[in-house]
C-alpha cells in the first residue's frame, strides 16, 4: 500500500468557548508539620515565581498533539470539531454511488491556533483515516514522525470504539495493546446515542474487562494529597465515565422547550451535546481540555518518552538506568519519608537540648536569686548593727561594756 503524509493549517479562534484553557499552577506539596517556619523580616521576592511562571507561559503559548483512531463514520472529525468548538476539519464531499473509496493509508495533520482569554493554543490533531477499514492495517504507522511540526509527540490518544454493544473486537484489542505504552490512551464509544442507558453501561462494563483482561493501560487522572475534596470528587467522577459514551455535533439545533443547544435532532426529540444526562461529552472535554491537559504533556514527557528513549538506547547498545518509573517513584517517595524522620528526630534532639538549657537556666536563676537574697539580708544586719552603733556613740555608752568591766576587775586582781 502507499503511504502518504499530509498537513494543513489554519488560523481560527474559539470564541465563546465555554470552558477556559487558561492554564493553572499545581500547587506545591505541603511541607511536612515539624519543620520549624521562619518569617523574614524584609521583601525578598521568591514568592512572585508563580506570576512568572504564568506570564511566560502566557507569552510562548502552549502546544498539544491529539490523535484520533477509529472506522470511519463514527464522527471523529465532528467530536473534535465540537471539543474545541471551531471547523478544523471541513465538512465532508459526498461521494457520488458509483465512486470507490482510496484505499492509500495516509496520516493527516490538522494544525490550528486557537486563543481564549489571552491564552494562545496551538492545537495539532493527527488523524487516521481508512483505519479498520480493509482487512490488512499493518502497514498504518500510529506515530506522527513524518509531521513536520516543533514537537511531534502525541500527548493523548482517543480511540473511538463502534458502539456495538458487544465486546471489543481483535482489531481494536490488539491496536491498544501495541499503544498504551507509547501514548495516553483514551477509549471512546462513538455515536453514543444508538444505545440505550442501559446498553451503554453493559457495554462500558465489557469494555473495561477486556482492557483489564489484556493489561492494557489506559489514562487515569492524577491526584495529589493536597488537594481539596472538590477536586478530588471531581477526578473520581471523570474516572467513572471511561470509556466515554460521547455523541458529537458542531450544529445548532432547537429543543421542544425553545432552547438553542449544541446536538442532533430526531424525531423523537433532541440529544444535546453539553448535556451530562445525555452523554459524557462534558467530561471528556473537562479532562482533556479544561483539566488535565498539563498532566497528559508532562507524563508523555516525562515517563512514556524516557521510557521509549532508555528502549532505543538500549537497543543500540548505550547502557541507560533500566529502573521503572515506578520504582523510582516508591524510592523518591522513601527517600521523602526517611528525611522527614530526619527532620522529626532532629526537631525532637532539639527540643530535648532546649528544655535541658531552659532547665539549667531556670536553676541558675534560683541559685542567683537565692544569693541575692543572702547578700541583701547580710547587708542588712550590717546596717542594724551599725546604727546600733551609732545610737550607743551618740548616747555615751561604751561600744562594748563588758569588755571594760572585765578590764576593771584584772586590774582589781592585780592590785
Amino acid at each position: 500500500m502507499a503511504e502518504s503524509y499530509t498537513s494543513r493549517t489554519t488560523d481560527v479562534s474559539a470564541n465563546g468557548y465555554p470552558n477556559s484553557s487558561q492554564p493553572s499552577l499545581v500547587p506545591a506539596a505541603a511541607a511536612p508539620s515539624n519543620i520549624i517556619r521562619k518569617k523574614l523580616m524584609g521583601y525578598v521576592g521568591f514568592a512572585n515565581l508563580p506570576n512568572q511562571v504564568h506570564r511566560k507561559s502566557v507569552r510562548k503559548g502552549f502546544q498539544f498533539t491529539c490523535m484520533v483512531v477509529g472506522e470511519s463514520g463514527l464522527g471523529k472529525s465532528t467530536l473534535i470539531n465540537t471539543l474545541f468548538n471551531t471547523t478544523l476539519y471541513p465538512p465532508k464531499e459526498q461521494l457520488p454511488p458509483s465512486a470507490e473509496r482510496s484505499k492509500t493509508v495516509a496520516i493527516e495533520s490538522i494544525g490550528a491556533d486557537i486563543e481564549e482569554n489571552g491564552v494562545r493554543l496551538h492545537l495539532t490533531v493527527v488523524d487516521t483515516p481508512g483505519f479498520g477499514d480493509f482487512v490488512n492495517n499493518d502497514d498504518r504507522r500510529t506515530a506522527s514522525t513524518g509531521i513536520k511540526i516543533v514537537d511531534n509527540r502525541v500527548h493523548a490518544c482517543l480511540y473511538f470504539i463502534q458502539p456495538t454493544g458487544h465486546s471489543l473486537k481483535q482489531i481494536d484489542i490488539e491496536f491498544m495493546r501495541r499503544l498504551h505504552t507509547k501514548v495516553n490512551l483514551i477509549p471512546i464509544i462513538a455515536k453514543a446515542d444508538t444505545l440505550t442507558d442501559e446498553e451503554v453501561a453493559e457495554f462500558k462494563q465489557r469494555i473495561l474487562a477486556d482492557i483489564a483482561h489484556h493489561n492494557i493501560h489506559i489514562f487515569q487522572a492524577p491526584t495529589y494529597d493536597n488537594e481539596d475534596e472538590e477536586t478530588l470528587a471531581e477526578a473520581e467522577e471523570i474516572a467513572s465515565k471511561i470509556p466515554f459514551a460521547v455523541v458529537g455535533s458542531d450544529k445548532i439545533v432547537a429543543t421542544p422547550d425553545g432552547r438553542q443547544v449544541r446536538g442532533r435532532a430526531y424525531p423523537w426529540g433532541v440529544v444535546e451535546v453539553d448535556n451530562e444526562d445525555h452523554c459524557d461529552f462534558v467530561k471528556l472535554r473537562q479532562m482533556l481540555v479544561r483539566t488535565y491537559m498539563e498532566e497528559l504533556r508532562e507524563y508523555t514527557n516525562d515517563v512514556l518518552y524516557e521510557n521509549w528513549r532508555t528502549e532505543k538506547l538500549l537497543s543500540m547498545g548505550v547502557a541507560q538506568d533500566s529502573t521503572p518509573p515506578r520504582r523510582l517513584q516508591e524510592e523518591r517517595i522513601l527517600h521523602e519519608a526517611k528525611l522527614a524522620k530526619m527532620e522529626a528526630e532532629m526537631k525532637m534532639v532539639f527540643q530535648q537540648k532546649v528544655q535541658e538549657k531552659e532547665s539549667k537556666l531556670k536553676q541558675s536563676e534560683e541559685e542567683l536569686y537565692a544569693r541575692h537574697k543572702e547578700m541583701k539580708d547580710a547587708l542588712e544586719k550590717q546596717r542594724s548593727e551599725l546604727e546600733d552603733k551609732k545610737r550607743r556613740i551618740e548616747s555615751g555608752r561604751p561600744l562594748t561594756p563588758e569588755k571594760a568591766s572585765t578590764g576593771r576587775k584584772k586590774g582589781f586582781l592585780r592590785t
